[in-house]
């Protein structure tokens, strides 16, 4: 009978904290200590709340220490293990009340949370296929095959609401019905991993946390649409989320539950990896597709759209990671079930990765229609430093801003849409008073510029051309044209470029210049970036507050200050680089940023 369970997050950001160290002690020092047969450590997958990796719990306390180090092991053991007593100092402060350990689930960043997508992570050991069982693994594929027709499958999924968490929200079940419409002997089944927003980690953290969840699904919508094979396009840059799903196929196999007569039904499915280079237009489904070909990654025209003519010119659907990890519990579950969590139009749950100027950075995963301001605020724990919230950028580069005007807003696909962002794949990142949207802006078009396949002239040089036109803003070289120009671009290049990529490239220019157009009039007609950002336009000087203390002096790496002691000091606006080290430094407030 095992007394103590210990789980280790075995996420990226924890393991680039040495949790898998740390997993290595708890075992050595387990069997040192002779409590093999009491005690058991595990790997597990992302708890959510990065921001305080590396994360290990303890149960059945459910002590949840924080930012553990290796030499901490050796008192989690000593003390927590063998006598019985929480190590205090190790506990995330929230889980603490009146002396007494509370349950997570209590914490401002997990009590307004609903987790489905990420059900299993930070349960379960995603590299063991037993303890995926245990918790109603293959159960789903199980019913579907022995219970369900195929078409009746399709008709839960189109039931229940579910929409594609890539991007544009397309209705599952219908994208699943197209192509079990379409005449064919041979039908592919692909997965979406290559997740390439910046900052975004939701696709790769539930292929790190529960792998097999993927492969369940993409054999169910194989019976589904009456596919036989199944591809995982995944990016290499997540050798940890690789190794998982090369862990899990092979259980599967082993266990029969990928490849020939699954369940003795007769029905035969397999899944293979493909890895991708990294190249953010692989994101769109054909360009996908197109590189698992093994050709170039580039976009084709639509229509023919997938489901008639898609992988290797046969009928194919494509969901990313988080799609298939709602499917099997909406099949055991029920679409009633599903659809009673969001809203209206947008049901189920929607993970974000919630990074930039906030406190609590992690994986959350909310109801649809839960508002902008509880996941800063509650989940997030607001805005270090106390300063203020001013934007939050979702759907990535091709995404838009979300200003504070709008912080009260319902979370879904329309409502998104209607204040010029999207959902994207769920990347949010947040941004405080000392952020430029200008420079935001350009941001996330220098990526989109990088990242253009070049196939189509609307993005290849359209974007290019948009990108020089921020420059010439944030050099403060641009006139009140340049910004008329910008906009009538913007709205050239998303009428004309081919793909999905270029269509929404602009948004976050458009979406900048609809909510903060006083910024770029400041940078335009003034001369000024009001965030002190644009290097080009931001000079530092030295106030009569200045007690000549020296440190500024000291600090500034160019040697551009100079002054006697106790005396006011002068900046050379020749010499100075703009790095801004005076003004972080000045304990008195004399430095001034203009």
């Amino acid at each position: 009978m095992i007394r103590n369970h210990i789980l280790v997050c075995g996420g990226t950001g924890c393991t680039s904290g040495k949790s898998r160290e740390i997993l290595e002690k708890f075992h050595r020092l387990i069997e040192e200590n002779g409590l093999g047969g009491d005690v058991q450590a595990i790997m597990t997958g992302c708890f959510g709340l990065c921001a305080l990796g590396p994360v290990v719990v303890v149960y059945p306390e459910g002590a949840f220490y924080s930012q553990v180090k290796e030499s901490d092991v050796d008192e989690i053991v000593s003390e927590h293990i063998v006598k019985g007593r929480i190590v205090k100092r190790l506990l995330y402060s929230e889980t603490v009340k009146e002396g007494e350990i509370s349950s997570l689930n209590e914490t401002g960043f997990y009590k307004r949370q609903m987790r489905l997508a990420l059900k299993n992570c930070g349960v379960i050991n995603p590299e063991n296929i037993d303890e995926y069982i245990a918790y109603d693994g293959y159960a789903a594929l199980a019913k579907v095959l022995t219970e369900m027709t195929p078409q009746g499958v399709i008709d839960v999924i189109k039931a229940s609401g579910l929409r594609g968490r890539g991007g544009a929200g397309f209705p599952t079940g219908n994208k699943w019905q197209f192509a079990r419409d379409v005449p064919g002997d041979t039908k592919y089944v692909c997965c979406n991993a290559d997740e390439g927003d910046p900052g975004a980690f939701m696709d790769r953290s539930v292929l790190e946390g529960d792998p097999h969840a993927v492969l369940e699904a993409m054999a169910i919508a194989g019976y589904a649409i009456g596919s036989a094979q199944g591809y995982i396009y995944v990016r290499a840059e997540y050798p940890i989320a690789v190794g998982r799903l090369n862990i899990a196929i092979a259980q599967a196999k082993e266990y029969g539950l990928l490849g020939d007569n699954i369940f003795g039904t007769g029905f035969k499915f397999d899944v293979e990896i493909r890895l991708g280079a990294g190249a953010f237009v692989c994101g769109e489904e054909t360009a996908l597709m197109t590189s698992i070909e093994g050709n170039r990654g580039e976009p084709r025209p639509r229509p023919p759209f997938p489901a008639v003519k898609g992988l290797f010119g046969k009928p194919t659907i494509l969901n990313n990671v988080e799609t298939y990890a709602n499917v099997a519990q909406i099949i055991l579950k029920g679409a009633d079930w599903f659809r009673a969590v969001g809203t209206e139009k947008s049901k189920g749950t929607k993970v974000f990765a919630l990074g930039g100027k906030i406190v609590n950075t992690g994986l959350v995963e909310v109801p649809m229609g839960t508002t902008l301001r509880t996941i800063i605020e509650d989940i997030g724990g607001g805005i270090p430093k106390g300063k203020k919230f001013k934007a939050a950028q979702t759907g990535g580069p091709s995404g838009g801003c979300i200003p504070a005007q709008h912080m009260d807003i319902a979370i879904d696909y329309e409502n998104l849409l209607a204040i010029g962002s999207m959902m994207g794949s769920g990347g949010l990142i947040v941004m405080d008073e000392d952020t430029c949207m200008v420079d935001i802006a350009k941001f996330f078009l220098e990526f989109t510029v990088e990242e253009s396949c070049g196939k189509c002239t609307p993005c290849r040089i359209g974007t290019k051309r948009l990108y020089e036109m921020l420059e010439k803003v944030s050099k403060g070289t641009a006139t009140d044209q340049t910004l008329e120009d910008m906009e009538k671009l913007c709205y050239y290049i998303k009428d004309n470029a081919l793909c999905g990529l270029g269509q929404t490239a602009p948004n976050p220019v458009l979406s900048t210049l609809r909510y903060f157009k006083d910024e770029y009039i400041a940078h335009v007609r003034d001369k000024k970036c009001p965030a002190g950002v644009c290097k080009d336009l931001v000079s530092y000087g030295i106030t009569e507050k200045c007690v000549g203390c020296t440190l500024c002096a000291r600090k500034c790496p160019v040697s551009a200050i100079t002054g006697k002691v106790k005396e006011r000091h002068v900046i050379d606006g020749a010499k100075c680089v703009k790095c801004g080290v005076c003004l972080e430094n000045c304990k008195f407030k004399a430095v001034v940023r203009g």
